[in-house]
């Protein structure tokens, strides 16, 4: 066997796992199978024996293809999945191709096109291949800390029903007021009072001074740093994010910090500090109106 027929026949055993990517990113038979001949012409044009990973590379192909459909689509308005069914797919194996359809679901294409392209990317390659966020980052041009924001915040749209209700929001807006009243007044019991004792807190490459911890656990040694911010605490202001409650800092209207919250039985058990530019960029912020 010749290199070329070595690498057409490796192609092959990868056709499959290709086209369910691309499926049920784009849930177009059509668009998924053009998606992989893609792969398999921009394959024949490169240098194959820098390949270390032929089908992690063949897949990031497929997913960068996809990302530019998609991409494509938004611009060109087309219609919603809600209009049309998912089309048939065409590997010639009826059998497989009806347990792929039912693998996805019209109601679930449904869900994933009302995703940006980028969200859907993240979430069909992560939730349903397990793709790592690294590889996901490098397809989406985002940080790897930015491609787990999207997959995160696809996953909430697509379980619509563990969206927060109008009681839980309450009740997380009067532990995150209970918190920022007790920083504006440089308050340590206050703060140590509505933090989890063994609370977590995850701060972004941005938002850590260089070289310092990326994470911080326990509710005193938080407070006594969160203290420290006493002076600026006054711009800081609850805010949703991402659909739940949390603060947001931004001195003369430019936003430059955002925390997240995880809030059980009227405590801060995780809080996360975003800084980094593009994810602050992705988070969906709104005003807690009417809670």
């Amino acid at each position: 066997m010749n290199e070329q027929d070595w690498w057409v026949e490796q192609f092959e055993e990868n056709r499959g796992h290709l086209r369910a990517v691309a499926y049920r990113i784009l849930g177009s038979a059509s668009e998924a199978d053009d998606a992989v001949q893609e792969a398999w012409l921009r394959l024949s044009r490169s240098d194959a024996g820098e390949i270390e990973n032929l089908g992690g590379w063949l897949t990031t192909v497929v997913a960068r293809v996809c990302l530019d459909t998609l991409r494509s689509r938004t611009s060109r308005k087309e219609d919603a999945l809600e209009a049309r069914s998912p089309e048939p797919t065409a590997s010639g194996d009826p059998e497989q191709e009806a347990l792929l359809a039912d693998s996805v679901g019209l109601a679930l294409l449904v869900v994933l096109d009302r995703l940006a392209p980028a969200e859907r990317i993240a979430f069909v390659l992560h939730d349903m291949f397990d793709v790592s966020f690294d590889e996901i980052a490098s397809i989406v041009g985002r940080s790897p800390m930015a491609a787990r924001q999207l997959a995160s915040r696809a996953r909430r749209r697509v379980r619509g029903g563990e969206t927060p209700t109008k009681a839980d929001l309450q009740g997380q807006r009067r532990v995150v007021d209970a918190f920022l009243t007790a920083l504006r007044g440089g308050d340590f019991q206050g703060l140590v009072a509505v933090l989890d004792p063994e609370v977590v807190v995850r701060l972004d490459e941005s938002a850590g001074r260089p070289g310092g911890p990326r994470e911080i656990h326990g509710a005193e040694a938080w407070a006594k740093g969160a203290i420290t911010f006493a002076k600026v605490a006054e711009s800081i202001e609850p805010m949703l994010v991402d659909g739940s409650m949390g603060l947001v800092w931004a001195p003369g209207g430019h936003l430059s910090r955002a925390l997240k919250f995880t809030i059980e039985n009227g405590r801060i058990v995780e809080a996360e500090i975003i800084a980094d530019p593009a994810r602050l960029h992705d988070l969906e912020l709104s005003t807690p109106t009417r809670l």
